[in-house]
């Protein structure tokens, strides 16, 4: 089955209502089943994933709605919520259209009364910054646990944003896990926390915490609340300057109240004994001790669980018993910083190290080795490892040939990106978006030129065309259209950029895990709705030139739409938008394989090749390798998936589908 014809087919049902859903199943064969997390066995230990661990935190505090926008490293919490949600009593779970969506759908339930949670990636947070500033003034009357998954050393994200500094700004309480225990653990006590103080909670994570996979007892699950009633108090929660006025002095109460819970909450503790202090907090705890105890040496760590308000007379205290103290804590200096101050203010002698001498690393991710070699180095000792040795052993395998990342083997951003290079030559600027996508940056395809965050295609793509005379060809996913496209749309056409617009529309979140979004004919809910068509959406939104195309139907067709696409542009001095619809790779795998179709992968007539190597040089799909005994390209079938974009790109016609 060509991909075109599983498009048709899926297109009558409401697009990949049938396939999206055993998608988000998919990532958990094996491992963990969602419906392991609905379990009623208080005390039974299962193996969970951090993110898993805070999926099953809902249930056990009795959350009643659920609202994110997916994002590695926090995908799985929705996910696996997602899976479940329709066999939990008087529960809400939505994807989102993006993060600031999410904190407004969540923050209203909150004022509303009942517990709500958002689950969102670190740069997500930035964007759903202005309603949670606003949440911390007007207060919430339910629990409200604002989810944050940072993501040090940016294994999948632009940057590596350090939200503990977003506690500070909004002056709301501050919570990290260590590990996939707390996790769950002190989520629940999160939302205790948040109710005592009516204040939205940000509880902050970071990539090896969600990803990480431990033994977690379950709990008991707490019932929700079904029915609910909205009490008005506009002079409350709506922060007119004169209501604004009078909430900032009431938020600087509250947090004096968070202090107090800080000082006294089991969350912050001592462990161990001696003359070296350490203070840490998060992943870096689990480091602290595996130093102390590889090093050999006699410390008292004191754990930070909620770092903001921190607990400044047990802070003090411990900075007067110990005369060095070190402070061990991811990215930025916060920690540090904070217990430099409470040091001064006490007057208390005591020597800081840290990230200000240089002993620790203010980017990219912790690791064991990061620690006792910081430690060591303070202390001025050898470390009992041999890292020579390591390092040799890790130059070895770095010797091995790499694999970057690249757009999957039959993934239709492949052929549209080939057609955009072919009918503008490479000549045009090509601003780029947040998703699979974004892997255009390498070569062969080499068509993404800049990017800021999710949406910034368009908008960055409309300063382009003001200031210079070049073609700009933007691209950006259904999913991000959806989140963060529109305004920069409507900028377009408001202010007549001439900009061209392609939207690569692959029928899901493809690089988060497949998630459903409003083009997609499915909620969070599993409930199918009529999707949102983005053709319609630009139409009503005033883009007089607006077309669809399938990538996968015709090459020829493709490149023609597009340059066709570029002289409209150029003509008339404004936008105009493309877009180009084929189902993500993966979802055409998983529809062959529930509907039994036989494979029929593409294959190389070594007698027609002549080894010109456009397939690879060019198109430079991970299906395809050169047979250097042969001087042919090669096919691997069990890579291959059946797009057929190869065999339209071969001038010698010497690609084709096996019978």
């Amino acid at each position: 089955m060509r991909l075109c014809s599983l498009y048709h087919k899926i297109d009558t049902q409401s697009p990949v209502q049938a396939l999206l859903g055993p998608v988000l199943h998919r990532a958990h064969d094996n491992l963990t089943k969602p419906t392991e997390l609905l379990e009623d066995n208080p005390g039974k230990r299962i193996l969970l994933l951090g993110n898993e661990a805070i999926a099953r935190g809902v249930l056990e505090a009795g959350v009643r709605l659920v609202a994110v926008y997916p994002g590695t490293p926090s995908s799985e919490i929705g996910n696996n919520l997602t899976a479940i949600a329709t066999r939990i009593p008087d529960f809400y779970f939505e994807f989102s259209t993006n993060e600031k969506v999410a904190m407004e759908v969540a923050g209203a339930a909150a004022v509303a009364g009942v517990r709500s949670m958002i689950a969102c990636k670190g740069p997500g947070l930035n964007v759903a910054a202005d309603p949670f500033l606003s949440l911390a003034y007007v207060g919430v009357r339910g629990g409200m646990v604002v989810v944050v998954a940072d993501d040090p050393s940016m294994w999948s994200s632009q940057n590596e944003n350090d939200s503990r500094y977003y506690a500070l700004m909004a002056n709301t309480p501050m919570l990290e896990p260590s590990d996939p225990v707390e996790a769950k653990s002190m989520l629940i006590e999160a939302f205790d926390i948040s109710e005592k103080l009516e204040l939205p909670v940000l509880y902050r994570t970071t990539t090896r915490v969600s990803h990480t996979r431990a033994p977690v007892e379950l709990g008991p699950m707490r019932d929700r609340v079904s029915t609910v009633k909205f009490d008005k108090d506009p002079f409350r929660f709506v922060p007119i300057p004169s209501v604004a006025y009078k909430r900032h002095p009431w938020l600087l109460q509250q947090i004096e109240k968070a202090r107090r819970i800080s000082e006294e909450t089991s969350l912050n503790y001592r462990i161990g004994e001696g003359e070296l202090g350490i203070i840490t907090s998060g992943v870096a705890f689990n480091y602290a001790i595996e130093a102390v105890s590889t090093l050999g040496l006699k410390a008292e760590i004191l754990k930070l669980g909620m770092t903001h308000p921190l607990p400044e007379r047990k802070i003090s205290d411990f900075l007067q018993e110990h005369t060095k103290v070190v402070v061990v804590e991811e990215l930025e200096p916060f920690l540090e910083t904070q217990v430099r101050r409470v040091a001064q203010l006490n007057h208390i002698v005591v020597t800081i190290l840290g990230k200000e001498q240089g002993y620790f690393p203010r980017t990219y991710e912790y690791t064991p080795r990061t620690v006792i070699e910081g430690l060591a180095k303070i202390l001025n000792r050898n470390t009992p490892i041999n890292w020579q040795q390591i390092d040799s052993k890790a130059e070895e395998l770095s010797s091995l040939p790499s694999r970057p990342p690249l757009l999957c083997a039959g993934c239709p951003h492949r052929a549209t990106y080939y057609a955009i290079r072919v009918a503008t030559r490479g000549k045009a600027i090509y601003p780029s978006d947040i998703g699979c996508y974004t892997l255009s940056i390498a070569p062969p395809l080499e068509t993404a030129d800049i990017l800021f965050d999710m949406g910034s295609s368009i908008t960055t793509a409309c300063g382009i065309a003001r200031v210079t005379d070049q073609d700009v060809v933007a691209t950006i996913g259904d999913s991000t259209f959806f989140a963060s496209g529109l305004p920069g749309i409507v900028d377009a056409v408001y202010n007549r950029h001439p900009i061209s617009v392609v939207v690569l529309d692959n029928r899901t979140t493809a690089m988060t895990g497949q998630q459903p979004h409003p083009g997609t004919g499915l909620t969070g809910m599993q409930e199918k709705v009529s999707p949102i068509d983005i053709v319609d959406v630009c139409k009503g939104l005033g883009v007089n030139y607006v077309r669809m195309v399938r990538p996968f139907d015709s090459m020829a067709t493709l490149v023609s739409e597009i340059r066709e696409m570029v002289v409209w542009v150029r003509e008339n001095k404004q936008p105009a938008v493309l877009v180009s619809r084929e189902p993500c790779a993966l979802l055409a795998a998983i529809d062959r394989q529930q509907t039994g179709t036989p494979p029929h992968p593409y294959r190389v007539n070594s007698d027609l090749c002549n080894a010109c190597k456009r397939c690879l040089h060019r198109l430079s799909c991970p299906a395809m390798y050169f047979d250097s005994e042969t001087n042919k390209a090669v096919v691997d079938e069990t890579l291959c998936n059946e797009c057929g974009i190869c065999a339209a790109v071969c001038p010698k016609g010497a690609i084709n589908r096996e019978d």
